[in-house]
C-alpha cells in the first residue's frame, strides 16, 4: 500500500442555510483501503460523499485527489479523474439491458476501453446482461449500479448503503466484492449502519455525530467511546 493518501480530506464543511450539517472534516484514505464511514441518521455522513463525488459543492476545507486540489471541479471531471460512487437507491436506465447500462457508463465515465465483460462477472451479472434492468431485484440493482461505477474505472470508490434491505448471503456476496476491489488497489469508503457487515471489510471507521468527527480507530474501540456512545444513544 501506498504511503502517499489517495485521498485528504482538510478542513471540509457544508452549511445548507443557518444549519451546519458538515463542520471541520479531516482523514486520508490510502490507495486499495476500505474505511466505513458510520453514525446517526442526520450526522453528515452521505453529505461528506456528496461532498467528495461533486454531487455537493464545500462551503469551506478542501479535498486534494493524489495531491491535487478538486473541490472546485464538477462531478463529472471527478469522475474522470478516477472518483465515483454508488447511490443508497439505485436508479439504472430501468428500460435498458444490465449490458447498455453499464457500457453507457463506461462511455460518459470516459473509460470506453474498460472490459465490461469483466465488470459483467465482477458484479454476477453475467446471465442477465441482456435482460432489462427494470426487471432486476433490489440486490441485483444495488450490483448494477456498483457495476456502472465500476465501469469508468475508478480510484477510488463511495459507496452509500449498499447493505440496506438485503439478506446475509447477499451482504455475504457485497461483502467479498468490495474486498476484492480493495485487493486491486481500489481505495473504498463505505457509509453503513450494518455494523457487523462493516467489521467483516475493514477495521477502520470514522464515526460523525452532530455533523462533526467524533471517532477514528478501529470498529470495536469505536464502541467504547463516551463521544460516540452520546451521539447514537444520549449523553
Amino acid at each position: 500500500m501506498s504511503s502517499e493518501p489517495l485521498l485528504q480530506l482538510d478542513g471540509l464543511c457544508k452549511r445548507f442555510g443557518g444549519l451546519t450539517v458538515l463542520d471541520d472534516l479531516n482523514f486520508t484514505v490510502q490507495p486499495g483501503e476500505i474505511v466505513g464511514l458510520v453514525g446517526p441518521n442526520g450526522s453528515g455522513k452521505t453529505t461528506a460523499i456528496n461532498l467528495i463525488s461533486g454531487l455537493l459543492r464545500a462551503d469551506c476545507g478542501h479535498i486534494l485527489f493524489d495531491g491535487k486540489p478538486v473541490e472546485r471541479l464538477p462531478m463529472f471531471r471527478r469522475v474522470h479523474l478516477g472518483i465515483n460512487r454508488s447511490f443508497q437507491v439505485p436508479k439504472p436506465f430501468r428500460e435498458m439491458t444490465v449490458r447498455e447500462n453499464i457500457e453507457i457508463a463506461a462511455h460518459y465515465g470516459g473509460a470506453d476501453a474498460v472490459d465490461i465483460n469483466q465488470v459483467l462477472a465482477d458484479i454476477d451479472l453475467r446471465e442477465q446482461a441482456g435482460n432489462a434492468a427494470g426487471e432486476l431485484t433490489v440486490n441485483q440493482q444495488k450490483l448494477l449500479d456498483l457495476g456502472r461505477a465500476l465501469a469508468t474505472a475508478p480510484r477510488l470508490l463511495l459507496i452509500d448503503e449498499i447493505g440496506a434491505g438485503l439478506n446475509p448471503a447477499e451482504l455475504n456476496g457485497i461483502a467479498e466484492l468490495l474486498k476484492k476491489l480493495a485487493a486491486r488497489g481500489i481505495a473504498l469508503i463505505v457509509v453503513e449502519h450494518l455494523l457487523d457487515f462493516l467489521n467483516r471489510i475493514t477495521s477502520r471507521v470514522i464515526v460523525l455525530g452532530f455533523g462533526r468527527m467524533l471517532f477514528e480507530g478501529p470498529l470495536q474501540a469505536a464502541a467504547d467511546d463516551p463521544d460516540v456512545v452520546a451521539a447514537f444513544i444520549g449523553g
